[in-house]
């Protein structure tokens, strides 16, 4: 099965992250959020901490560059095939440290993706 770790995920309907975790379900496609706040979206409870994960998938990225810098070592330990970093996410640093590991950076809007069949 494929699995999805949303990173930034928020409680605000309003947000992207939200809206991306609420598809991905829609999509039967398992999936992990983290974010700040503890919560519920749709049947996914937030982590506010780092849970460890096996055969992820795709990570989405919803957090600016400065902010993701803390969950370099925690990201590339998933291990994923592939990193989606959507609009307003892009960072060039990152894509360098995981592309050097065999992972696969792509900056795309995984809402687009999933709605267009190419997720």
């Amino acid at each position: 099965m494929r699995k999805t770790v949303v990173i930034g995920a928020s409680l605000n309907e309003e947000r992207y992250s939200n809206q991306c975790v609420r598809l991905l379900r829609e999509h039967d496609i398992e999936t992990i959020a983290v974010g700040n706040k503890e919560g519920k979206i749709s049947d996914v409870e937030i982590n506010v901490g780092r849970p460890y994960e096996r055969k992820v998938e795709t990570v989405a990225v919803y957090l600016s560059p400065k902010n993701q810098e803390p969950y370099y070592d925690y990201i590339i330990g998933l291990k994923p095939e592939r990193i989606l970093f959507p609009p307003g996410t892009e960072n060039p640093e990152f894509y360098r440290k995981a592309n050097a590991l065999g992972i696969e950076t792509e900056e795309a809007c995984p809402l687009v993706m999933l709605r267009t069949g190419v997720y």
